[in-house]
């Protein structure tokens, strides 16, 4: 009777059950036995999809921020599978280094191999290791399976019961996995549970999950491996996937096939962002496109890289929707998300740690790594060597703590990666941090606590790299910001000074914008215009130094200028393709025609020039003196340079005060970008005195004295 009750289930699980009812009750009278059971039976079986979607079904992650549970499948954002071989096994940190560099991204990744749906891959093997990061979505994973596995057209085309076991809870060392999963099953309803769980097992009709290998206590580990291993031996019929972090993984479970979760890409970003955000007030109001199109911009390229982590991803979720916007602060922002990392996941999951080293608190392992974080930031390394960090850690513990100096710093490093999983081994002996975004949060954090805000600015004040980390310090230093500013500040002036050139392009900015709508903005927005007539400064960058640039005249100014510029260029280089004479010809009669903005800049008094009044009128003359399309290329070269003189003189410029060397464009470009970069500062920051900001923003991109 049971093995045809269990047939019944496993295929298609649970859909067959009545169809077959009447049979297995004629059975039942037939063999007179379990005669009062047959109904419970079969009333189980019909529950325990239910019971199981109950218990294995919904997420609720970080209570504080998530107010209720949700349904898995509502949120579930299919995974991507790398198959062994696309770990970087034998790579050194120099290659790991190169090769970052060269992919112009944030992400570290671990592997760079091809990517494989995680269901058609549960679909090929019998055998599944899925390995990954905390928070990478293993535990989802291995629940998807089972409720996919109990749909009548499930992707699974194997048609087992799925089993869920949480392998944290293994700590009975007469440990019986048969009686684990009777008891599963027994939760869920069924009557004399192990006859079933026994007769199930000997058919192969169960797909078995084990969850967590890695949160198993150290002392009963090698018990469960061995207890799980020879299980998958006597009832290897069966189907089996498992899970566990990369760290702790010491590839004992020679049947099975290794696979590692990769992080999410922007497909996978997008999609969960539009699943979390799917009720009918967001879908009115389509929160989804205003929060993907906020986390697309460049600004938040940071805070993008976290989202590659499905916890993570969660945690931002969950601050957007409280908030519906990202906080400026940033600081605030990657301070709960390591937080999250180092504390709360364990909390929450009720793991038992072994303790990384007595006396050894989570304040005190952010110190450690914030040192790390500091001293490979400041020397531009992103991967080191598992012996220079084990020395690093040693070297801290002996110096804080007293430890001994002959400490096992490898048995550290070892439970920091496996607890937090904040250390990532990228390669065989080689680390970097999981997320560049983290390396920078504990960069910024051992500066404020070290009190070098000073080297900061004096060192590193135009490395780009250092960005994100002038950001993050302008929002942990709080009240001290003014600190920050005025040395940025002063660093600009440093700068400036280096050319007379530069000095005077300032000095004209000032002028030609002093007028009752005088602003920082304004002033941006000249030098930009003056800077996009340069052949040294790239119009790219002169657009992206103009501050913030509200008024969208300067920016189509600049861009006419720039045209204006290459005109005679284009028509040099490409006189034989008559393609490219007509697409300078349209350049031209675009920037010739292009001027009603300046009239409308004229009439809100942005610029003082009386000889803009002078300018639309000379470049209607010049657009009806275009010349014709088979002039000869000096006559074009004439052309272009009436065209870029007249714009200059409508400013007040010359061709002499706006040619600038390499070294002097260079000089302007890093003044603009201090500048820039000092107001993103404060932006970041948690509070500046209005008083004191005012007065800073009145001398920024000026020549005044700096108190």
């Amino acid at each position: 009777m049971l093995e045809t009750v269990v047939g019944a289930i496993a295929g298609p699980i649970f859909e067959q059950v009545f169809k077959v009812g009447k049979f297995v009750t004629d059975d039942m009278e037939k063999t007179k036995r379990n005669v009062n059971d047959i109904n419970k039976r079969l009333a189980a079986c019909q529950k325990y999809e239910q019971r199981y979607r109950d218990r294995h079904g919904r997420i609720k992650i970080m209570p504080g921020l998530m107010k209720e549970d949700v349904p898995l499948e509502s949120v579930y954002t299919a995974i991507k599978l790398l198959d062994d071989r696309s770990r970087r096994y034998f790579r050194t940190e120099q290659d790991l280094e190169e090769a970052y560099r060269q992919s112009a991204r944030r992400s570290f990744q671990l592997g760079t191999g091809k990517r494989h749906d995680g269901m058609e891959v549960a679909n090929q093997h019998q055998f599944l290791m899925v390995l990954g990061a905390p928070g990478i979505g293993k535990s989802t994973f291995l629940r998807k399976l089972g409720m996919e596995a109990l749909k009548p057209d499930s992707q699974l085309q194997k048609g087992q019961i799925p089993v869920f076991i949480e392998l944290k809870t293994m700590k009975d060392p007469g440990l019986n996995l048969v009686e684990v999963i009777a008891k599963e099953f027994e939760v869920c309803g069924f009557p004399a549970a192990q006859d079933f769980t026994n007769c199930a097992i000997s058919q192969g009709k169960l797909l078995i999950l084990f969850d967590g290998l890695d949160e198993v206590p150290t002392l009963n580990l090698n018990h469960v491996t061995e207890c799980i291993e020879n299980f998958v031996d006597q009832y290897d019929q069966n189907c089996f996937v498992a899970s566990c972090r990369i760290a702790a993984y010491k590839s004992s479970f020679r049947r099975f096939t290794d696979v590692t979760i990769a992080e999410f890409d922007d497909e996978q970003i997008e999609q969960f962002i539009r699943r979390w955000f799917h009720s009918d007030l967001d879908n009115r109001e389509k929160t989804a496109d205003k929060y993907w199109q906020l986390l697309s911009q460049p600004e938040h390229k940071a805070t993008k890289e976290l989202a590659q982590t499905p916890l993570l991803l969660t945690f931002l979720c969950l601050v957007y929707d409280r908030e519906q916007i990202l906080p400026p602060n940033r600081s605030t922002l990657y301070g709960d998300a390591l937080n999250i990392l180092m504390k709360e996941w364990s909390a929450q999951k009720r793991l038992e740690r072994d303790p990384i080293y007595e006396g050894f608190h989570p304040d005190l392992e952010k110190e450690l790594l914030a040192q790390i974080a500091y001293d490979s930031f400041k020397q531009d390394q992103l991967f080191f060597s598992k012996k220079d960090i084990t020395e690093r850690i040693a070297e801290f513990l002996a110096d804080t703590l007293n430890a001994p100096k002959h400490l096992d710093g490898a048995a550290v490093l070892k439970a920091i990666e496996v607890q937090q999983g904040i250390l990532v081994e990228r390669a065989t002996n080689t680390y970097s941090f999981s997320h560049l975004t983290i390396q920078e949060y504990l960069t910024a954090q051992y500066i404020v606590d070290q009190g070098l805000v000073d080297e900061l600015v004096e060192q590193h004040i135009i490395d780009k790299r250092w960005r994100e980390v002038f950001l993050l310090v302008a929002g942990l230093l709080r009240g001290r910001i003014q600190t920050l500013l005025s040395k940025m500040e002063k660093s600009a002036g440093v700068y400036a000074a280096k050319s007379q050139k530069v000095e005077n392009l300032i000095a004209w900015a000032q002028y030609i914008t002093d007028t009752q709508n005088a602003s920082l903005n304004t002033r941006a927005a000249a030098l930009s215009i003056a800077s996009a007539s340069n052949r040294n400064i790239d119009i790219d960058i002169a657009r992206a130094s103009g501050i913030d640039i509200t008024i969208d005249i300067a920016r189509d100014i600049a861009i006419d200028i720039a045209r204006a510029r290459d005109i005679d260029i284009d028509i040099d280089r490409t006189r034989a393709r008559a393609r490219d004479i007509d697409r300078a010809i349209a350049i031209a009669r675009d920037s010739a025609r292009d001027s009603a903005s300046l009239i409308y800049a004229i009439q809100d008094n942005i610029f003082t020039s009386k000889t803009l009044e002078e300018l639309p009128k000379k470049l209607n003359q010049l657009q009806e003196s275009i010349p014709r399309r088979d002039a000869p290329s000096q006559e074009w070269k004439d052309w272009a340079n009436r065209l870029l003189e007249a714009w200059l003189n409508g400013f007040n410029l010359t061709k002499e005060n706006t040619s600038f060397t390499k070294e002097e464009a260079q000089t302007l470009v890093n003044y603009l970008y201090i500048t820039e970069l000092l107001i993103r500062c404060k932006e970041a920051a948690t509070r500046i005195s209005k008083k004191d900001w005012e007065a800073m923003e009145s001398r920024l991109l000026t020549l005044k004295d700096i108190p």
